[in-house]
């Protein structure tokens, strides 16, 4: 544990770090061994008023600030965050899991988002429209207003940047709730914010139970805009709140996305490719590669290839070297994941590797199910953990049809050599995003977002800026 890791625990409200002060806490734990850390202090009513209050004035204040200016000033956040990238991969790995050079790689991510969006900024051009002489008629792009994020634990610095960066580009001021599980690392963030020059006013953290603060934040007539990534369940309850106030949101919900592996593909070097990113971060990522649909001339190798790659997974400590999974989250996954197992293999699914939870902390053994049947819960319900389902298919149509057949639309992925093949399933599948021979799907400048009930609405590239942004029209005779 570092040194000050109890004494940084803190709301971040109106340019003060607040902590203690009779405030209820939550424990914080270290699921590599399930004991608690610190405490964190949690938001009051009275917390989140003072922090609305601070947001509407900050709103004025930075919406009027020179975009050079902005733009300057998310540069410095980005350069802050590299120089402190270690330490807080430190805190990251301690409270999430993930192994350290995968969070050292998450901090990375989040300052590049801060430095796209210092210059997208600049390009929030308006138009202006053709009309007769001495007339004008202008659309101009104008931030939404004061803002509240909501950003979950698997990648709560990247996920958190993703959000914070667009926000104050576009001139918005912003109120985060990151999850409480993460809020070492989260709290960092803010830091090189406060340290780069973003007003006190504009960009907030509180802490608190997530629908007390949800309910006072989205139900006040302050914020104008609500982000949130998440589960479907939260998201959908979310956006009724919002629909009171008539409040623009983004939604990047939950996902489960399929994998379709064709037989023309070089195996080993695609097994080399999908099994560490089935794994990566345990598997809780939106976008983890999980339903596996084969081409059946190839079934049985892959299978063999990927129960042997998965068999080698080395499962420990974050912090110690070599480790290439850490374990789950929280005390809720293992019971979860345990649970969709036991289902796929009582309606008939091959345990072929792993399947079982272990150890003091909260970890899973990297698993692989085959010949999973499309009855068991685990083909509808993403496990969110280290679980690849697979199942072979003879057509394209019918990996089609399998892929698209859950409600849910966020990645999905296909390994073909085939040019032709790859633009009809790139058609095909229901998902925002795509990768065909590739996982580089969440950069910068490339919009995040998914369809059905994955959510709506997009991240990153110039649609993110967008969505903290309105549309006004302007005519003049």
């Amino acid at each position: 544990m570092t040194a000050n890791y109890a004494a940084d625990l803190a709301l971040f409200i109106n340019g003060s770090w607040r902590a203690g002060e009779g405030r209820d806490a939550f424990p914080v734990l270290n699921p590599a061994t399930g004991k608690a850390m610190a405490d964190l202090p949690i938001a009051t009513e009275a917390d989140l008023q003072e922090a609305l209050v601070a947001a509407e004035a900050g709103f004025a204040q930075w919406k009027a600030q020179d975009v050079e200016v902005r733009g300057a000033i998310l540069h410095k956040v980005a350069d802050l965050i590299r120089k402190r990238a270690d330490s807080i991969a430190v805190l990251l790995t301690m409270e999430q899991g993930k192994p350290l050079d995968q969070a050292r790689g998450e901090i990375i991510g989040a300052a590049s988002m801060f430095d796209f969006y210092a210059e997208e900024a600049k390009r929030a051009y308006g138009r202006v429209l053709v009309r007769p002489t001495g007339q004008r008629a202008m659309v101009l792009k104008q931030p939404v207003g004061p803002t509240a994020i909501f950003t979950p634990w698997n990648f709560p610095v990247y996920l958190l940047a993703k959000k914070l960066a667009p926000a104050l580009a576009a001139g918005c001021s912003v109120i985060a709730k990151p999850a409480e599980e993460t809020p070492g690392s989260t709290a960092a963030l803010m830091r090189c914010l406060a340290d780069a020059g973003v007003p006190a006013n504009v960009a907030q953290l509180v802490y608190g139970v997530p629908d007390m603060v949800s309910r006072t934040l989205i139900g006040s007539p302050v914020i104008r805009k609500v982000s949130f990534t998440g589960s479907t369940a939260v998201g959908k309850h979310l956006m009724r709140l919002a629909a009171d106030g008539v409040k623009r949101i983004t939604m990047e919900l939950g996902g489960h996305a399929p994998v379709l592996v064709f037989d023309d593909v070089d195996l080993d070097k695609t097994l080399d490719m999908l099994v560490p990113q089935k794994f990566r971060n345990a598997g809780q990522v939106c976008v983890s590669p999980t339903r596996f649909y084969v081409q059946a001339g190839i079934y049985d190798a892959f299978i063999k290839g990927f129960a042997e790659r998965t068999a080698k997974v080395q499962v420990g400590n974050g912090l110690d070297s070599g480790v290439q999974m850490g374990p789950l989250a929280n005390p809720r996954r293992p019971d979860a994941i345990e649970a969709l197992v036991a289902d796929a293999r009582a309606k008939g699914a091959k345990l072929m590797a792993g399947g079982e939870a272990y150890g003091d902390g909260y970890f899973f053994q990297p698993t692989l199910l085959a010949d999973v049947p499309v009855e068991a819960d685990i083909m509808s319900t993403e496990p969110f953990g280290p679980v690849a389902v697979s199942r072979p298919f003879e057509t394209m149509d019918e990996a089609i049809m399998q892929a698209n057949r859950v409600p849910f639309g966020l990645a999905a992925f296909a390994f073909t050599n085939d040019l032709r093949t790859a633009n009809l399933v790139g058609d095909a599948i229901e998902a925002g995003m795509v990768g065909i021979n590739s996982f580089a799907i969440s950069v910068a400048d490339a919009p995040f977002g998914g369809v059905k009930q994955s959510g709506f609405g997009s991240e990153g590239g110039p649609e993110g800026l967008d969505s903290y942004m309105v549309t006004k029209a302007i005519h003049q005779a």
